[in-house]
């Protein structure tokens, strides 16, 4: 049997909205985090690096005919949660539509945006203004 292909974020609001409380939503999002795409070793370098976080986290944003693929990972399992949030908005996404993408509002949407710590909405911005960065770069290329 073929492996079940990542949740999109629509997917992600879906099961967010069926759980009552924010242990099991955090839970959720830790195990969303385990199954994130393995990052090579050799993208867990400086120039990978995301500055603004208070985890370490690596982001590298590849293009694939023309779309997104991105991989990230943490040192913290809550933020790997929150970067296959981000995954879910971006992953396989056409480049000219990251821009427009309000992740800041979906993660609202969530209820992300009030039950995260000022430090971790802080890291999440910073890792959404990379992955615009690095789309535009790819689109400018």
């Amino acid at each position: 049997m073929p492996a079940k292909p990542e949740p999109d974020i629509e997917e992600i609001t879906e099961n967010f909205a069926f759980f009552d409380d924010w242990e099991d939503r955090f839970s959720y999002l830790i195990d969303l985090g385990k199954k994130l795409p393995e990052m090579p070793d050799a993208l867990v370098d400086e120039p990978h690096r995301v500055h603004g976080c208070q985890s370490s986290v690596w982001l590298h944003l590849g293009e694939q005919d023309a779309a997104v693929d991105l991989l990230a990972k943490s040192d913290a399992h809550i933020v790997n949660g929150l970067i296959a949030v981000l995954r879910g908005m971006y992953q396989a996404r056409p480049l000219a539509e990251v821009p427009g993408i309000d992740a800041e509002a979906k993660l609202g949407e969530l209820g992300l945006a009030e039950h995260l710590s000022p430090t971790r909405r802080n890291g999440v911005s910073a890792m959404v203004k990379r992955i615009r960065q690095l789309a535009e770069a790819h689109q400018g290329a």
